[in-house]
């Protein structure tokens, strides 16, 4: 275990246990998938899921064709906001059930209609497949709103790569005059030209590493210019987004990227909350069932997120 600052814990423990797995960037990528579903899924008892009224699998339209979308409803019949959702798992691994937990806590926790989109992955669909299927997804369900949440307030929200992916969305909705109720970026990727000084400092040992996240970047934009707003939100026009709340972890590699960031918004006159969680990691969103610092965080976040909503 690198360094010894105040790493959570029960944290430690997990990544005591991922340590003895081989590295994602020494992998195919139907290999990572693999070895990542069998981490966050397979080996998951269903009863310790956080229970919730409704889940319904669908299909909405991609960019490029239908994609899956699975849709979580709280128990409650009033108009509710709709959290257009987007997985983690830089453009590469990850799906609807990896991060299931994922919506499911933004729906209870945040009293909103989450639909989860499973956009496209690279190699197969390299950029700008995922940001494509992100958006044309995110339209479709703003003009099919009634059929969700009901109440004309619409939102987006996504970790990591999907926190990139929701970015992207906001600012396509605000150059198109379709404002949102608010954005939900959880440790970000958003700055691909800048190699930030968190990257040196949680480069290894800490879930993410500096060499999986160069890995992800040769798999979904191997030859694109990291200044373009599509993948480097950050060089985008951040005037006039839609309010935010930016999540970054004492020990994630995104660190200082999600920070930044989260300056950014401010310094363009966006009203952001940014919460920097000591001891915690890159991940983390998906595992307060192994860490009570973490899920102490994602109910700290959601609240903020759900006030933001619902005002």
């Amino acid at each position: 275990m690198p360094g010894d600052r105040t790493l959570d814990p029960e944290l430690a423990a997990v990544l005591d246990v991922l340590a003895g797995m081989p590295p994602l960037w020494q992998e195919e990528p139907a290999v990572a998938r693999a070895g990542y579903r069998a981490l966050s899924v397979d080996g998951r008892d269903p009863a310790t899921l956080p229970p919730i009224a409704s889940v319904d699998d669908i299909t909405v339209p991609g960019a490029a064709g239908d994609v899956p979308a699975r849709v979580y409803r709280p128990a409650t019949a009033a108009a509710l906001p709709t959290i257009v959702m987007f997985h983690g798992g830089g453009w590469v691994i990850g799906d609807l059930d990896t991060h299931d937990i994922e919506g499911r806590n933004l729906a209870n926790l945040c009293e909103a209609v989450v639909v989860a989109v499973d956009y496209r992955l690279a190699p197969e669909d390299p950029f700008p497949a995922a940001y494509d299927d992100a958006v044309a997804a995110a339209r479709w369900i703003a003009d099919h709103e009634a059929g969700f949440g009901r109440s004309g307030r619409v939102a987006v929200a996504g970790d990591s790569a999907g926190g990139n992916l929701a970015a992207g969305v906001a600012q396509v909705f605000r150059d198109e005059g379709r404002p949102l109720a608010a954005q939900l970026l959880v440790y970000p990727s958003t700055d691909k030209a800048t190699v930030h000084p968190s990257r040196v400092a949680n480069g290894e040992g800490y879930f993410l590493d500096e060499q999986t996240i160069q890995w992800f970047l040769k798999q979904y934009a191997p030859d694109v210019d990291a200044t373009d707003p599509r993948l480097s939100p950050r060089y985008g026009d951040l005037t006039g987004l839609p309010p935010a709340v930016v999540v970054t972890a004492e020990f994630d590699p995104l660190r200082d990227d999600g920070a930044a960031y989260a300056a950014a918004l401010a310094e363009a006159g966006v009203p952001v909350v940014h919460h920097d969680f000591p001891g915690l990691i890159h991940g983390f969103i998906t595992m307060g069932r192994q860490s009570r610092a973490a899920q102490a965080a994602i109910e700290t976040a959601y609240a903020d997120f759900r006030t933001l909503l619902h005002g």
